[in-house]
């Protein structure tokens, strides 16, 4: 069974940056794609950005474009999530999915695999 384990969430002022990890267990991590998503209290879950498992497909909403870079370290079985110039409304639990050979998909049905998610908080 593939576990995802998001870690690095916390409290930051607005402006400020966190850096989000997702370390997958197993010897496939190279196959999956993977993805980040958040959920705000009372919302939906939504797609924050992708890339695909070969790494040459990315995606991002338009509501972090610029400001988020998704990242891969497969030596380390791990993908990043960057996030600068953080906003109040970015205020979320933040999830990791994997997807096997997959696309950069910013439609969660197309993920296999989720963590537990990590909470991130910006302050105004």
């Amino acid at each position: 069974q593939v576990q995802l384990v998001e870690s690095g969430g916390g409290l930051v002022q607005a402006g400020g940056s966190l850096r989000l990890s997702c370390a997958v267990s197993g010897r496939l991590f190279s196959t999956y794609a993977m993805g980040w998503f958040r959920q705000a209290p009372g919302k939906e879950r939504d797609f924050v950005t992708a890339m695909s498992y070969r790494g040459g497909s990315l995606y991002y909403a338009d509501s972090v474009k610029g400001r988020f870079t998704i990242s891969r370290d497969n030596a380390k079985n791990t993908v990043y999530l960057q996030m600068n110039s953080l906003k109040p409304e970015d205020t979320a639990v933040y999830y990791c999915a994997a997807a096997r050979f997959g696309g950069a998909s910013h439609y969660y049905r197309d993920y296999e695999h989720w963590g537990q998610g990590t909470q991130v908080t910006v302050s105004s």
